[in-house]
């Protein structure tokens, strides 16, 4: 149990200092003002991404958007 606490934290594979550097690249490309937004519509998109996935999975048919077909 003491091992798991004390190892490197790794995503994907990556380890802490590969993230971080990773993180200062995506800081520099899109600028600090525009990430709230981009994480805020990458959120959304997760969220929806999982609706469909559930919803296809019970059988239920995705809730019609309102919009109508021609």
């Amino acid at each position: 149990m003491l091992s798991v606490l004390l190892a490197p934290a790794t995503v994907f594979g990556l380890g802490t200092g590969e993230l971080v550097v990773i993180l200062i690249i995506i800081l520099v490309l899109f600028g600090g003002s525009s990430l709230p937004k981009l994480t805020r519509s990458l959120g959304k998109s997760v969220k929806e991404f999982k609706k469909a996935v559930s919803e296809e999975d019970s059988g239920e048919p995705a809730p019609d958007d309102g919009k109508k077909k021609e």
